[in-house]
């Protein structure tokens, strides 16, 4: 008969190790060339691979690269919109853990403060997967129609309302404009300074007529 080994109990946090040969130690280069590696380190004589700052990957010697042969699918669409998306199946599990509250309005600000909903720069969009029992009202900026259907099912009501889109840059400072209603307080005028007296312009000499001999 075997004799069974020793209860794993045996065993001290000081005894364990990686089986011989799990771990290498990773090659020092360039330290003598006793090493194998030294001098060039591995990188061979001159050319752009021997220097740093390597411009060529990618580069297949001027034939068409291989990440421009490949087909491309699909675009961005610069019209997009950002939605949050949230499931009723979650909505239902939230309510159940009492992290949401289902007898107030269920919006976006609800969803996110209970860490349901994460981004959506358009606000969120209800989607039907799961299954919602709890009455409740929601007020999103989207839902899908099988969403809608489960949720007036269960006693509560779908509002949408659209969502201006948050934009990510901040706001320029504005100058505080005043009421309508009131006037700019007229500004005083500037003290007049006492007229000086100027001096009178000294008149010419008249000229005296001169009689001409005959």
């Amino acid at each position: 008969m075997r004799i069974k080994a020793k209860a794993s109990a045996d065993m001290k946090l000081n005894d364990i190790k990686d089986n011989e040969g799990a771990r290498h130690r990773r090659m020092r280069i360039g330290r003598g060339i006793g090493s194998g590696k030294g001098k060039t380190g591995g990188r061979g004589m001159k050319g752009q691979k021997s220097r740093s700052g390597v411009s060529i990957n990618g580069f297949e010697g001027g034939q068409m690269p291989l990440h421009m042969r490949i087909p491309k699918r699909g675009f961005n669409n610069p019209f997009g919109k950002d939605y949050a998306e949230v499931n009723l199946g979650m909505v239902q599990k939230f309510i159940d853990a009492k992290k949401l509250d289902a007898k107030k309005v269920i919006d976006h600000a609800a969803l996110k403060a209970a860490g349901l909903a994460r981004g959506g720069k358009n606000g969120v969009r209800l989607l039907a997967k799961g299954e919602l029992k709890t009455k409740a009202n929601f007020e999103v900026a989207g839902a899908s129609k099988s969403a809608v259907a489960a949720v007036e099912k269960a006693g509560g009501k779908v509002e949408i309302k659209a969502v201006k889109a948050q934009s990510s840059k901040p706001k320029a400072k504005t100058e505080a404009k005043e009421p309508a209603g009131k006037k700019a307080p007229a500004k005083k005028a500037a003290p007049k300074k006492a007229d000086e007296k100027k001096p009178a312009a000294k008149k010419a000499p008249a000229k005296k007529a001169t009689k001409k001999d005959d």
